[in-house]
């Protein structure tokens, strides 16, 4: 069976036989739409009330995001709601590419939300704590 599949805004083709599998590079791609696939029919269950999705926390006035340098994994949170934190201390420790990185406080101030978890994954740029 033949695939194309896209990855980085790049097109290969991929050939899969029994027990092996060869990918050719098809030629830079435009770059494309995501794909949105239907999730299967699961039995009904009784519906939850949407949760409303909370606004980021720097419109909310709980003061300067600390964002996330690179997409990865959060694998400590050192810090919690009403800490004091100098510059430089470290607030996240961020696993991205097998390697450990520290997020450190850009200000002194006071971590007014952290909103995010050991385990959660993150995206460049995502804000993961708010200093005032």
């Amino acid at each position: 069976m033949k695939y194309i599949i896209a990855l980085n805004g790049k097109k290969y083709e991929v050939e899969v036989e029994k027990g092996q599998a060869t990918a050719v590079y098809a030629g830079q791609a435009e770059p494309m739409a995501p794909q949105v696939q239907a999730a299967p029919a699961a039995a009904p269950q009784p519906a939850a009330a949407p949760a409303a999705a909370p606004a980021p926390a720097a419109e909310q006035g709980l003061g300067d995001p600390v964002k996330a340098p690179m997409p990865g994994t959060i694998l400590d949170v050192r810090v919690s709601v009403g800490q004091a934190v100098k510059e430089g201390d470290i607030m996240f420790v961020l696993e991205a590419m097998k390697m450990e990185n520290e997020v450190l406080a850009p200000k002194a101030g006071t971590v007014t939300s952290v909103l995010v978890a050991k385990g959660a994954s993150v995206t460049s740029e995502m804000t993961v704590a708010t200093i005032q």
